[in-house]
């Protein structure tokens, strides 16, 4: 196998990591034209940026007698974030193993002091994040006087990320003669700026291909009923069976919400977000790794870096903010020529916006129902059987076994034992209440034609949600969500649809239930209700002497006023289905 113009140590080491040829921007920048030269360089998520890098600035260290004992660093990364930073000291770890060359890393959530110690001992390269590298130059501690290449690692992220003041302190304290190369997935006028400042006579080198979607990543997009959104979730996650998956929300506060919903459920899951230590970080990534964990609850800036080879699914549970955005989530998976599927769950409500932006992106996403029960129950039938077919070796304690199981029952029905142990290992999937953008308004389900309305005591000063509501009505009424028609949730009181053919079997059920104390709830009133909802409106508006309209001016409430907020519910079964389902704070931060 042979790398042509790269040195032989990287050489072997490339060969010895499974690589049977560069992908395009490693090879770019190995080409005689790039050779020497201050690079910009625009190249997709999981390109192989990080080796192309490493191959790019091994002319300026391996130059002469190669490298010699480590002393002043002769070449500094700089990445956004301490995940991307570790990968990229990971990644330069086995590609310079051969060469003798020493790698420091510095960043936030480490220990400052025995990065301090490591650079007085000497370092090849430096990798860091802009914050932690800065305080060490400031303390005196980071000499980078003899620096041959510079490197930016995602420098539109670091600028978006107001890192600018401390990159160009930086790199205003390195050597004039000095290579930079800055890598971007985009080009925006800052970078253009920042080149224009840093380097001389840069050659351009772009590997992004005209659609930008990425070519091993298959797109979809899901559209849901808001409350809807963590079921649709659980179903995605149990369709897929993925090796590892990565779910992305806004806000640490859904990331935490998400993670305990999925945890409950039976999944192995991981969080990643901002209030996370550095070290808890670590963990969580190696539980991935390591298959402890199969999914990862995560925040845009916390899985910034994240490289995870068995990475084959992407769930964008809360929209990205941009197309930028969604490349970078989605670029997550489909790495090192392996294919994997990114799914945006997208609100009923907000289609047309993710539609603007996959046309920003210029990808195209397959747009799907939500997975149902029964299609994941087909799936896992399928699974199932491959998997026990497929061939393996057995010892002669596993045949005994079997024969002893075999003399006590037949095989019909260890079989079954089998199939059910195999079914009892994996979550259940939701029943979902809206399954298309219609829903409940122009999809009429049997039996509504004709209805019988029940009230209950209790409305919106008591917190009545449908949430919680919906579930409480199957249970005491032993009906399927589906026997559940309109509800109406007035101040005190809420009205709800039964089918006129279920009506006696519902109301003799609630009544038992509330005789039995069966359920939580038990204390609540549910009982065949005398008028409609419109006739009980009506009713009150000839006591009080008239509709209660206000015409602007005359008396009534200024605009704005009149809206009493109405708390979340709490303590009830089901009550969290729709966190996802509202509009996020601006003012909360997603890291």
């Amino acid at each position: 196998m042979t790398f042509t113009r790269v040195p032989q140590p990287l050489a072997e080491a490339l060969e010895a990591h499974g690589y049977e040829s560069l992908t395009a921007v490693q090879a770019a920048v190995v080409e005689a034209e790039a050779q020497g030269r201050d690079l910009v360089v625009s190249a997709q998520t999981g390109s192989g940026k990080t080796v192309a890098f490493g191959l790019a600035m091994a002319d300026e260290l391996l130059a002469g007698e190669g490298i010699t004992r480590p002393g002043a660093p002769l070449a500094l990364a700089i990445a956004p974030t301490r995940e991307l930073a570790l990968q990229v000291s990971r990644e330069l770890t086995w590609l310079y193993a051969r060469t003798g060359a020493r790698i420091v890393t510095c960043v936030g959530g480490m220990d400052p002091v025995r990065e301090r110690k490591q650079l007085e001992q000497g370092a090849t390269i430096v990798v860091g994040t802009p914050g932690r590298l800065r305080d060490h130059l400031e303390r005196g501690k980071l000499d980078l006087e003899q620096l041959r290449v510079a490197i930016l690692d995602e420098a539109d992220e670091m600028l978006d990320m107001g890192f600018r003041e401390d990159l160009e302190e930086i790199l205003d304290a390195t050597a004039k003669d000095r290579r930079t190369l800055l890598f971007s997935a985009t080009m925006p006028k800052p970078i253009e700026a920042l080149a224009r400042r840093y380097q001389k006579n840069s050659l351009r080198i772009s590997t992004m291909s005209e659609s930008r979607g990425h070519g091993d990543i298959s797109y979809q997009a899901v559209t849901v009923a808001p409350a809807d959104i963590e079921r649709v979730v659980v179903n995605l996650l149990r369709l897929h069976e993925a090796e590892t998956a990565i779910l992305f929300c806004a806000t640490r506060d859904n990331v935490r919400h998400l993670h305990a919903t999925l945890t409950e459920r039976g999944f192995s899951a991981v969080a990643l977000s901002g209030e996370h230590s550095q070290n808890e970080r670590n963990n969580a990534l190696q539980a991935l790794r390591d298959r402890r964990a199969r999914v990862c609850v995560a925040t845009d800036v916390a899985a910034r870096g994240i490289d995870l080879p068995s990475l084959s699914l992407v769930i964008h549970v809360e929209i990205p903010r941009d197309a930028e955005t969604l490349q970078h989530r989605s670029g997550r998976t489909g790495r090192a020529g392996k294919k994997g599927t990114a799914v945006i769950v997208v609100p009923f409500p907000r289609r047309r916006r993710v539609e603007s932006m996959l046309r920003g992106a210029r990808v195209q996403a397959e747009w799907i129902e939500a997975p149902t029960p029964e299609q994941i129950r087909r799936n896992d039938r399928e699974r199932l059987i491959e998997q026990i077919m497929q061939p393996v070796e057995f010892d002669e304690e596993d045949r005994e076994i079997a024969k002893e199981l075999l003399g006590k029952t037949s095989a019909e029905d260890l079989a079954a034992a089998l199939v059910r142990s195999f079914r009892e290992r994996m979550p259940q999937p939701e029943e979902l209440i809206g399954s298309s953008m219609d829903g409940q308004q122009k999809r009429q389900r049997p039996g509504f034609d004709d209805v019988v309305w029940f009230r209950m005591d209790i409305g919106k000063r008591q917190n009545a949600d449908p949430r919680w509501i919906l579930p409480l009505l199957c249970r005491r009424g032993h009906v399927t969500r589906n026997a559940v028609g309109a509800i109406r949730i007035s101040a005190n009181e809420t009205y709800f649809q039964i089918p006129s053919e279920q009506s006696d079997q519902f109301a003799k059920s609630v009544a038992r239930t509330a005789r039995e104390g069966a359920d939580d709830e038990a204390g609540v009133l549910i009982e065949l209700a005398p008028d409609t909802p419109r006739d009980v409106a009506k009713g009150r508006r000839r006591e009080e002497g008239g509709p209660r309209r206000h015409p602007r001016g005359e008396g009534g409430p200024p605009r704005g006023e009149g809206k009493r907020h109405q708390p979340r519910p709490t303590g009830h079964k089901g009550g969290a289905a729709g966190q996802f389902g509202k509009k996020q704070r601006k003012d909360r931060r997603g890291d």
